[in-house]
Protein backbone atom coordinates (compact mmCIF):
# COMPACT_ATOMS: atom_id res chain seq x y z
CA UNK A 1 0.00 0.00 0.00
CA UNK A 2 1.48 3.32 -1.45
CA UNK A 3 1.79 6.64 0.95
CA UNK A 4 -0.87 8.22 -1.08
CA UNK A 5 -3.79 5.65 -0.54
CA UNK A 6 -2.67 5.21 2.86
CA UNK A 7 -3.24 9.41 3.41
CA UNK A 8 -5.95 9.63 1.62
CA UNK A 9 -7.54 6.72 3.53
CA UNK A 10 -6.91 8.56 6.63
CA UNK A 11 -8.47 11.55 5.29
CA UNK A 12 -11.71 9.50 4.79
CA UNK A 13 -11.43 8.29 7.90
CA UNK A 14 -11.30 11.32 9.89
CA UNK A 15 -14.13 12.94 7.40
CA UNK A 16 -12.10 15.14 5.27
CA UNK A 17 -13.09 14.37 1.53
CA UNK A 18 -11.39 17.73 0.54
CA UNK A 19 -7.72 16.22 1.79
CA UNK A 20 -8.48 12.83 0.11
CA UNK A 21 -9.02 14.08 -3.15
CA UNK A 22 -5.79 15.96 -2.82
CA UNK A 23 -3.96 12.56 -2.78
CA UNK A 24 -6.06 9.88 -5.29
CA UNK A 25 -7.59 12.93 -8.02
CA UNK A 26 -5.85 11.97 -10.59
CA UNK A 27 -5.28 8.33 -9.92
CA UNK A 28 -7.21 5.51 -11.91
CA UNK A 29 -5.81 2.30 -10.32
CA UNK A 30 -8.64 0.71 -8.54
CA UNK A 31 -8.00 1.67 -4.36
CA UNK A 32 -7.30 5.28 -5.76
CA UNK A 33 -10.79 5.38 -7.83
CA UNK A 34 -12.32 3.41 -4.75
CA UNK A 35 -11.60 6.15 -1.96
CA UNK A 36 -12.31 8.92 -4.66
CA UNK A 37 -15.58 6.79 -4.73
CA UNK A 38 -15.95 7.34 -0.84
CA UNK A 39 -14.72 11.11 -0.92
CA UNK A 40 -17.63 12.11 -3.27
CA UNK A 41 -20.05 9.98 -0.76
CA UNK A 42 -19.23 12.36 1.56
CA UNK A 43 -19.31 15.11 -0.23
CA UNK A 44 -22.94 14.54 -1.55
CA UNK A 45 -22.22 13.25 -4.86
CA UNK A 46 -23.39 10.10 -4.75
CA UNK A 47 -24.00 9.17 -8.51
CA UNK A 48 -20.93 9.59 -9.07
CA UNK A 49 -20.02 7.47 -5.70
CA UNK A 50 -21.45 4.87 -7.11
CA UNK A 51 -19.79 4.55 -10.45
CA UNK A 52 -16.66 5.33 -9.41
CA UNK A 53 -17.15 2.00 -6.34
CA UNK A 54 -18.40 0.05 -9.12
CA UNK A 55 -15.15 0.77 -11.56
CA UNK A 56 -13.08 -0.20 -8.87
CA UNK A 57 -15.12 -3.41 -7.64
CA UNK A 58 -14.71 -4.66 -11.74
CA UNK A 59 -10.97 -3.25 -11.92
CA UNK A 60 -9.44 -5.46 -8.64
CA UNK A 61 -8.36 -8.77 -9.91
CA UNK A 62 -10.28 -11.97 -9.05
CA UNK A 63 -7.38 -12.57 -6.12
CA UNK A 64 -8.64 -9.11 -4.69
CA UNK A 65 -11.96 -10.66 -3.30
CA UNK A 66 -11.72 -8.29 0.18
CA UNK A 67 -10.92 -5.42 -1.70
CA UNK A 68 -14.24 -6.13 -3.73
CA UNK A 69 -15.91 -6.62 -0.49
CA UNK A 70 -15.44 -3.29 0.61
CA UNK A 71 -16.17 -1.56 -2.12
CA UNK A 72 -19.96 -3.30 -1.98
CA UNK A 73 -19.89 -2.10 1.55
CA UNK A 74 -19.50 1.25 0.46
CA UNK A 75 -22.03 0.89 -2.69
CA UNK A 76 -24.65 -0.53 0.18
CA UNK A 77 -23.89 2.37 2.67
CA UNK A 78 -24.72 4.91 -0.21
CA UNK A 79 -27.80 2.70 -1.24
CA UNK A 80 -28.78 3.25 2.51
CA UNK A 81 -28.73 6.65 2.64
CA UNK A 82 -30.20 7.47 -0.64
CA UNK A 83 -33.13 5.36 0.72
CA UNK A 84 -32.69 2.46 -1.68
CA UNK A 85 -33.76 -0.26 0.74
CA UNK A 86 -33.45 -3.19 -1.84
CA UNK A 87 -30.52 -4.09 -4.94
CA UNK A 88 -26.79 -3.40 -3.45
CA UNK A 89 -28.41 -3.86 0.15
CA UNK A 90 -29.17 -7.41 -0.98
CA UNK A 91 -25.57 -8.24 -1.63
CA UNK A 92 -24.21 -6.89 1.89
CA UNK A 93 -24.65 -10.19 3.47
CA UNK A 94 -22.21 -12.04 1.08
CA UNK A 95 -19.63 -9.45 1.22
CA UNK A 96 -19.84 -9.35 5.19
CA UNK A 97 -19.33 -13.23 5.18
CA UNK A 98 -16.29 -12.62 2.34
CA UNK A 99 -14.51 -10.07 4.62
CA UNK A 100 -14.71 -12.27 7.85
CA UNK A 101 -13.34 -15.29 6.13
CA UNK A 102 -10.30 -12.92 5.13
CA UNK A 103 -9.81 -11.91 8.71
CA UNK A 104 -10.85 -8.10 7.88
CA UNK A 105 -13.15 -7.80 10.69
CA UNK A 106 -13.77 -4.13 10.83
CA UNK A 107 -15.42 -3.69 7.64
CA UNK A 108 -17.15 -6.62 8.09
CA UNK A 109 -18.80 -5.23 11.31
CA UNK A 110 -18.97 -1.87 9.76
CA UNK A 111 -21.37 -4.47 7.35
CA UNK A 112 -23.37 -5.51 10.36
CA UNK A 113 -24.07 -2.61 11.24
CA UNK A 114 -25.06 -1.30 8.29
CA UNK A 115 -27.86 -4.02 8.01
CA UNK A 116 -28.79 -3.25 11.56
CA UNK A 117 -29.72 0.11 10.24
CA UNK A 118 -31.86 -0.87 7.52
CA UNK A 119 -33.60 -3.39 9.56
CA UNK A 120 -34.36 -0.19 11.83
CA UNK A 121 -35.91 1.64 8.88
CA UNK A 122 -38.35 -1.18 7.70
CA UNK A 123 -39.89 -2.18 11.19
CA UNK A 124 -38.06 -5.24 11.95
CA UNK A 125 -36.89 -3.97 15.39
CA UNK A 126 -35.77 -7.51 16.87
CA UNK A 127 -34.22 -8.69 13.95
CA UNK A 128 -32.00 -4.95 13.85
CA UNK A 129 -31.81 -5.84 17.72
CA UNK A 130 -30.04 -9.15 17.16
CA UNK A 131 -27.73 -8.23 14.52
CA UNK A 132 -26.63 -5.31 16.98
CA UNK A 133 -25.69 -7.90 19.22
CA UNK A 134 -23.70 -10.08 17.36
CA UNK A 135 -21.41 -6.97 16.43
CA UNK A 136 -18.24 -6.77 18.50
CA UNK A 137 -18.38 -2.78 19.28
CA UNK A 138 -14.67 -2.93 19.39
CA UNK A 139 -13.76 -4.29 16.15
CA UNK A 140 -16.12 -1.36 14.69
CA UNK A 141 -14.35 1.52 13.16
CA UNK A 142 -14.50 4.65 15.63
CA UNK A 143 -16.65 6.69 13.19
CA UNK A 144 -18.94 3.75 12.84
CA UNK A 145 -19.37 3.69 16.77
CA UNK A 146 -21.40 6.52 16.93
CA UNK A 147 -24.18 4.87 14.13
CA UNK A 148 -24.59 2.23 16.23
CA UNK A 149 -25.77 4.11 19.19
CA UNK A 150 -28.02 6.00 17.02
CA UNK A 151 -29.30 2.72 15.57
CA UNK A 152 -29.75 1.23 19.02
CA UNK A 153 -31.64 4.58 20.33
CA UNK A 154 -33.81 4.25 17.72
CA UNK A 155 -34.51 0.65 18.54
CA UNK A 156 -35.28 2.30 22.19
CA UNK A 157 -37.44 4.70 20.37
CA UNK A 158 -39.85 2.89 18.82
CA UNK A 159 -39.98 0.53 21.85
CA UNK A 160 -40.92 3.42 23.84
CA UNK A 161 -37.46 3.38 26.58
CA UNK A 162 -37.13 6.14 27.33
CA UNK A 163 -33.56 5.86 29.35
CA UNK A 164 -32.39 3.22 27.28
CA UNK A 165 -32.97 6.21 24.63
CA UNK A 166 -31.08 9.00 26.55
CA UNK A 167 -28.28 6.32 27.58
CA UNK A 168 -27.63 4.93 23.92
CA UNK A 169 -27.51 8.79 22.56
CA UNK A 170 -24.54 9.85 25.45
CA UNK A 171 -22.85 7.25 24.33
CA UNK A 172 -23.27 8.19 20.37
CA UNK A 173 -22.28 11.53 21.85
CA UNK A 174 -19.44 10.44 23.50
CA UNK A 175 -17.98 8.29 20.10
CA UNK A 176 -18.88 11.30 17.65
CA UNK A 177 -16.62 13.43 19.90
CA UNK A 178 -13.83 11.01 19.93
CA UNK A 179 -14.12 10.64 16.31
CA UNK A 180 -13.75 14.24 15.90
CA UNK A 181 -15.50 14.76 12.64
CA UNK A 182 -18.51 17.26 13.01
CA UNK A 183 -20.74 15.63 10.87
CA UNK A 184 -21.31 13.02 13.14
CA UNK A 185 -21.42 14.84 16.04
CA UNK A 186 -24.26 17.45 13.98
CA UNK A 187 -26.06 14.07 13.43
CA UNK A 188 -26.21 13.38 16.94
CA UNK A 189 -27.29 16.45 18.40
CA UNK A 190 -30.27 16.03 15.27
CA UNK A 191 -31.27 13.02 17.03
CA UNK A 192 -31.38 14.51 20.61
CA UNK A 193 -33.33 17.00 19.56
CA UNK A 194 -35.97 15.11 18.43
CA UNK A 195 -35.79 12.86 21.49
CA UNK A 196 -36.93 16.30 23.40
CA UNK A 197 -39.56 17.23 21.28
CA UNK A 198 -43.28 16.82 21.78
CA UNK A 199 -43.71 12.67 21.18
CA UNK A 200 -47.51 12.63 21.23
CA UNK A 201 -50.75 14.47 22.16
CA UNK A 202 -53.07 13.51 24.97
CA UNK A 203 -56.85 13.92 24.44
CA UNK A 204 -59.51 13.24 27.15
CA UNK A 205 -62.81 14.74 27.17
CA UNK A 206 -61.49 17.85 28.74
CA UNK A 207 -58.85 18.84 26.18
CA UNK A 208 -55.40 17.82 24.80
CA UNK A 209 -51.84 18.43 25.64
CA UNK A 210 -48.87 17.64 23.98
CA UNK A 211 -46.45 14.96 26.15
CA UNK A 212 -42.84 14.54 26.46
CA UNK A 213 -40.91 11.29 25.37
CA UNK A 214 -40.98 10.44 29.05
CA UNK A 215 -44.28 11.09 29.73
CA UNK A 216 -45.38 8.63 27.01
CA UNK A 217 -43.53 5.47 28.90
CA UNK A 218 -45.30 6.53 31.89
CA UNK A 219 -48.69 6.94 30.53
CA UNK A 220 -47.97 3.52 28.93
CA UNK A 221 -46.97 1.94 32.30
CA UNK A 222 -49.90 3.22 34.11
CA UNK A 223 -53.05 1.74 35.01
CA UNK A 224 -55.08 3.51 32.23
CA UNK A 225 -57.14 2.07 29.03
CA UNK A 226 -55.10 3.93 26.02
CA UNK A 227 -56.24 3.85 22.61
CA UNK A 228 -52.44 4.50 21.13
CA UNK A 229 -53.95 6.62 17.84
CA UNK A 230 -50.03 6.14 16.84
CA UNK A 231 -49.86 2.43 16.38
CA UNK A 232 -53.80 2.11 16.37
CA UNK A 233 -53.55 -0.17 19.15
CA UNK A 234 -55.66 -0.62 22.67
CA UNK A 235 -53.97 -1.42 25.76
CA UNK A 236 -54.15 -1.73 29.15
CA UNK A 237 -51.34 -3.30 31.03
CA UNK A 238 -49.32 -5.71 29.65
CA UNK A 239 -52.74 -6.43 27.40
CA UNK A 240 -53.45 -4.85 23.99
CA UNK A 241 -55.75 -5.43 21.19
CA UNK A 242 -54.70 -4.40 17.45
CA UNK A 243 -56.65 -2.72 15.56
CA UNK A 244 -54.82 -1.55 12.67
CA UNK A 245 -56.13 -3.62 9.88
CA UNK A 246 -59.82 -2.61 11.15
CA UNK A 247 -60.51 1.42 10.77
CA UNK A 248 -64.01 1.77 11.72
CA UNK A 249 -63.19 -0.59 14.89
CA UNK A 250 -60.74 1.74 15.81
CA UNK A 251 -62.79 5.08 14.94
CA UNK A 252 -65.19 3.88 16.98
CA UNK A 253 -62.84 3.27 20.28
CA UNK A 254 -61.38 6.59 19.79
CA UNK A 255 -64.46 8.36 19.62
CA UNK A 256 -65.95 6.45 22.58
CA UNK A 257 -62.15 6.81 24.62
CA UNK A 258 -62.20 11.06 24.30
CA UNK A 259 -65.73 11.39 25.63
CA UNK A 260 -64.95 8.84 28.89
CA UNK A 261 -66.40 8.76 31.50
CA UNK A 262 -69.92 10.14 28.99
CA UNK A 263 -71.68 8.24 26.29
CA UNK A 264 -71.30 8.88 22.62
CA UNK A 265 -74.60 9.75 20.36
CA UNK A 266 -75.48 7.29 17.62
CA UNK A 267 -75.24 10.60 15.26
CA UNK A 268 -71.88 11.54 16.60
CA UNK A 269 -70.54 7.65 16.15
CA UNK A 270 -72.32 7.50 12.29
CA UNK A 271 -70.03 10.88 11.88
CA UNK A 272 -66.90 9.61 13.23
CA UNK A 273 -67.27 5.89 11.88
CA UNK A 274 -68.30 6.54 8.15
CA UNK A 275 -67.83 10.44 7.60
CA UNK A 276 -71.81 10.25 6.99
CA UNK A 277 -73.27 13.76 7.30
CA UNK A 278 -76.84 12.30 6.99
CA UNK A 279 -77.32 8.96 8.04
CA UNK A 280 -79.97 6.67 6.58
CA UNK A 281 -81.18 3.55 7.81
CA UNK A 282 -78.71 1.30 5.81
CA UNK A 283 -76.11 3.39 8.09
CA UNK A 284 -77.42 2.68 11.25
CA UNK A 285 -78.26 -0.86 10.96
CA UNK A 286 -74.17 -0.46 10.24
CA UNK A 287 -73.67 0.70 13.16
CA UNK A 288 -75.12 -1.88 15.04
CA UNK A 289 -73.15 -4.54 13.63
CA UNK A 290 -70.11 -2.86 13.76
CA UNK A 291 -70.69 -2.02 17.61
CA UNK A 292 -71.62 -6.02 18.02
CA UNK A 293 -68.06 -6.57 16.37
CA UNK A 294 -66.51 -4.12 19.06
CA UNK A 295 -68.10 -5.94 21.75
CA UNK A 296 -66.83 -8.53 21.27
CA UNK A 297 -63.29 -7.56 19.82
CA UNK A 298 -62.81 -5.05 23.04
CA UNK A 299 -64.29 -7.78 25.45
CA UNK A 300 -60.85 -8.56 27.53
CA UNK A 301 -60.02 -5.06 28.21
CA UNK A 302 -63.85 -3.32 28.63
CA UNK A 303 -67.39 -3.56 27.92
CA UNK A 304 -69.57 -1.87 26.03
CA UNK A 305 -72.68 -0.01 27.30
CA UNK A 306 -75.61 0.99 25.28
CA UNK A 307 -77.43 4.25 26.54
CA UNK A 308 -80.53 6.13 25.65
CA UNK A 309 -78.67 8.40 23.51
CA UNK A 310 -75.52 5.78 22.24
CA UNK A 311 -72.69 4.21 24.16
CA UNK A 312 -70.27 4.48 26.60
CA UNK A 313 -67.27 2.89 27.12
CA UNK A 314 -66.71 0.80 30.89
CA UNK A 315 -63.21 -0.33 31.07
CA UNK A 316 -62.96 -3.50 33.28
CA UNK A 317 -59.79 -2.53 35.35
CA UNK A 318 -58.64 0.77 34.53
CA UNK A 319 -59.27 3.65 36.71
CA UNK A 320 -58.91 6.00 33.51
CA UNK A 321 -58.92 6.05 29.76
CA UNK A 322 -56.61 8.47 27.32
CA UNK A 323 -56.35 8.89 24.19
CA UNK A 324 -52.21 8.66 22.66
CA UNK A 325 -52.56 10.61 19.13
CA UNK A 326 -49.45 11.78 17.48
CA UNK A 327 -48.53 15.39 17.74
CA UNK A 328 -49.71 16.65 13.94
CA UNK A 329 -52.86 14.41 12.61
CA UNK A 330 -53.45 15.00 9.04
CA UNK A 331 -53.31 12.92 6.13
CA UNK A 332 -50.40 10.39 5.19
CA UNK A 333 -48.42 11.71 8.69
CA UNK A 334 -47.11 8.10 8.57
CA UNK A 335 -45.04 8.90 5.27
CA UNK A 336 -44.31 12.73 6.35
CA UNK A 337 -42.80 10.91 9.48
CA UNK A 338 -40.22 9.14 7.67
CA UNK A 339 -39.13 11.97 5.05
CA UNK A 340 -39.13 13.89 8.35
CA UNK A 341 -35.94 12.21 8.70
CA UNK A 342 -33.83 14.40 6.19
CA UNK A 343 -33.05 11.71 3.95
CA UNK A 344 -34.69 11.32 0.52
CA UNK A 345 -36.86 8.23 0.29
CA UNK A 346 -37.88 6.59 -3.07
CA UNK A 347 -41.27 5.48 -3.36
CA UNK A 348 -40.09 1.84 -3.22
CA UNK A 349 -38.32 2.41 0.09
CA UNK A 350 -41.39 3.95 2.03
CA UNK A 351 -43.46 1.32 1.01
CA UNK A 352 -41.13 -1.29 2.26
CA UNK A 353 -41.00 0.97 5.33
CA UNK A 354 -45.03 1.20 5.47
CA UNK A 355 -45.57 -2.09 4.72
CA UNK A 356 -47.80 -0.94 1.65
CA UNK A 357 -47.84 -1.81 -1.81
CA UNK A 358 -45.76 0.54 -4.11
CA UNK A 359 -48.46 2.58 -5.31
CA UNK A 360 -50.15 3.03 -1.97
CA UNK A 361 -46.97 4.75 -1.34
CA UNK A 362 -46.78 6.54 -4.73
CA UNK A 363 -50.86 7.80 -4.69
CA UNK A 364 -49.89 9.18 -1.06
CA UNK A 365 -46.48 10.69 -2.61
CA UNK A 366 -48.74 12.46 -5.19
CA UNK A 367 -51.16 13.79 -2.70
CA UNK A 368 -48.41 15.34 -0.52
CA UNK A 369 -46.82 16.87 -3.67
CA UNK A 370 -49.94 18.55 -4.80
CA UNK A 371 -50.20 19.98 -1.42
CA UNK A 372 -46.88 21.33 -1.45
CA UNK A 373 -45.42 18.88 1.54
CA UNK A 374 -43.14 17.05 -0.20
CA UNK A 375 -41.08 17.59 -3.55
CA UNK A 376 -39.39 14.95 -5.98
CA UNK A 377 -36.13 15.11 -8.05
CA UNK A 378 -34.64 12.73 -10.26
CA UNK A 379 -37.11 11.07 -12.85
CA UNK A 380 -37.60 7.34 -13.46
CA UNK A 381 -36.06 4.42 -10.42
CA UNK A 382 -34.02 7.78 -9.68
CA UNK A 383 -36.93 9.17 -8.13
CA UNK A 384 -36.19 10.44 -4.43
CA UNK A 385 -38.69 12.30 -2.25
CA UNK A 386 -38.00 14.83 0.33
CA UNK A 387 -40.20 17.27 2.30
CA UNK A 388 -39.48 21.11 1.14
CA UNK A 389 -37.04 22.35 3.95
CA UNK A 390 -34.22 20.16 3.68
CA UNK A 391 -31.47 21.73 1.56
CA UNK A 392 -30.15 18.11 0.33
CA UNK A 393 -28.70 15.75 1.68
CA UNK A 394 -26.83 15.89 5.13
CA UNK A 395 -23.06 14.94 4.96
CA UNK A 396 -22.92 12.57 7.72
CA UNK A 397 -22.16 9.34 5.41
CA UNK A 398 -20.39 7.01 6.89
CA UNK A 399 -18.09 4.86 5.45
CA UNK A 400 -15.05 2.41 6.16
CA UNK A 401 -11.60 3.30 5.43
CA UNK A 402 -9.52 2.21 4.20
CA UNK A 403 -10.21 0.60 1.04
CA UNK A 404 -7.21 -0.84 -0.33
CA UNK A 405 -5.55 -3.93 -1.96
CA UNK A 406 -6.60 -7.06 -0.13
Amino acid sequence: MDSLITTAARALAAGDPLAAFKQVALRDDPPALALRGIAMAQLGNLARAKELLRSAARAFGPKEATARARCVVAEAEIALVSRDLGGPMQTLGAARATLETNGDRANAAHAGYLEARRLLLIGRLDESERSLDELDLDTLPLASRTGYWLVAAGIAIRRIRAESVRAALDRARHAAHKAGIPALVAEVDRASRAFDAPAARLIAREGARLLGFGEVEALMASDALLVDACRNVVRAGTSAVPLAGRPVLFALTRALAEAWPEDVTRETLLTRAFRAREADESHRARLRVEIGRLRKTLKPLAGLNATRRGFVLKPHGATTVAVLAPPVEEDHAEVLALLADGEAWSSSALALALDVSARTAQRALEALAEDGKVESFGRGRACRWLTPNVPGFPTSLLLPAPLTRG
